[in-house]
Formats: C-alpha cells, sequence, structure tokens
C-alpha cells in the first residue's frame, strides 16, 4: 500500500470508533479513489466482525481446573523457595534459630575448659577449688571441669559437663546445678543469653 500513513491511521481509529467527524469525511473520500486502501479496510472489518461474532463464546466452568491440573507438578523446592520469599520475617526467624542452634551444638562440643575467675580459685588441672577459709562473692560457672568446694561461696555454683564435690565444710548459699545433658545445657544457654538481654 503506497498510501499515507495516517490514512491507514485513520481506518484503524474508524474501526475502533476514535475518528473525528472531519476526518470521517477525508477517510471516506480517499477509500472511493485508493482501491488499495478500501481493499485493506474490508478486510479489517471482516476481521472485527468475526472478532465480534465469538465474543459470546464461553469456555466451560471447569476449564481453568482442568487446565491446571495438566500442568507439571511445581517441584518442593520452588514453592519452599516461594513461601520464604513471602514470608521473609519467618525467614529470617528460621535462618536465627538455625544459627544459633548450630553455634549452640558447635561450642557444646567444644571440650574446652573454662571458670568464672576470683582471685582466690585455686585451678588444678581441670579442678577448680575454693579452697577452705576462703569465700568466693558471686556465681561460679566452671565448663567442661570439675569444682571442689572447701569453703563458702556466696552465690550459685553451675558446673557443665563435670561433677561439683562439696566438702563437709564447704558452704553454698545460692543454687547448685550440674548440667550434663545437652538439653539441660541448652536450656541453661538460652536462660543466660535472655538474662543478660533483659539486663540490658
Amino acid at each position: 500500500m503506497k498510501c499515507p500513513k495516517h490514512v491507514v491511521e485513520m481506518i484503524h481509529k474508524y474501526l475502533d470508533g476514535d475518528l473525528h467527524e472531519d476526518e470521517g469525511r477525508e477517510l471516506k473520500k480517499h477509500l472511493q479513489s485508493c482501491e488499495d486502501c478500501k481493499a485493506h479496510y474490508q478486510e479489517l472489518e471482516k476481521a472485527v466482525a468475526f472478532v465480534k461474532s465469538i465474543s459470546h463464546v464461553e469456555a466451560p466452568a471447569d476449564f481453568t481446573q482442568k487446565v491446571l491440573e495438566k500442568l507439571p507438578k511445581e517441584k518442593r523446592t520452588v514453592s519452599t523457595r516461594r513461601w520464604f520469599r513471602n514470608h521473609p520475617f519467618f525467614s529470617a526467624a528460621a535462618l536465627f534459630v538455625i544459627l544459633m542452634t548450630g553455634s549452640l551444638f558447635a561450642s557444646y562440643e567444644e571440650s574446652q575448659f573454662s571458670v568464672t575467675k576470683y582471685d582466690n580459685l585455686v585451678v588444678d588441672n581441670r579442678t577448680v577449688i575454693v579452697p577452705e577459709g576462703e569465700t568466693v562473692k558471686g556465681d561460679i560457672t566452671v565448663k567442661n571441669g570439675d569444682i571442689k568446694i572447701e569453703g563458702k561461696v556466696e552465690g550459685n555454683v553451675t558446673v557443665i559437663n563435670g561433677d561439683q564435690y562439696l566438702a563437709s565444710a564447704g558452704q553454698v548459699t545460692g543454687e547448685v546445678e550440674e548440667i550434663n545433658e545437652l538439653f539441660e545445657w541448652l536450656w541453661y544457654e538460652v536462660k543466660s543469653t535472655l538474662s543478660e538481654v533483659f539486663k540490658q
């Protein structure tokens, strides 16, 4: 078609119902004199009429469901990823729990000896001794070792993966706790962490 581009645009506007009155007169005049544009207009008019004639056709009620059933099943990892992407708070919480649990288990597995520092404590190999006649003012925590109390402790005594021996003259004013099981130790760590958080 060798006609100006604006004529073709007017044909499309006319079929869409967007053509102004003066443009309509110009288009009508052009179509009477140009066989190519007239043929193009008639083809488009037939296409529009065909589309309008089938617009009342409706798909069956269960069409969508049947199509969805025939689609391949989504991989579990994709649906899990989508769930985490749609629930970022739970994703962050899950990641935090996984990392904390991993670090707690790692620190439980470590067999490194440690003890709360006080000047009047005696450490012999992996045994912490509160000597007779000495008073420790505060809590004592011994990890992966034993404690022998011959003097006095004004506070709590906690032994993790070890044993506690209280001599006949020894005294503890607080609680004495031995933690040898993983879950007991985990509960102790959670309580300690929470008490530190609420102190701040």
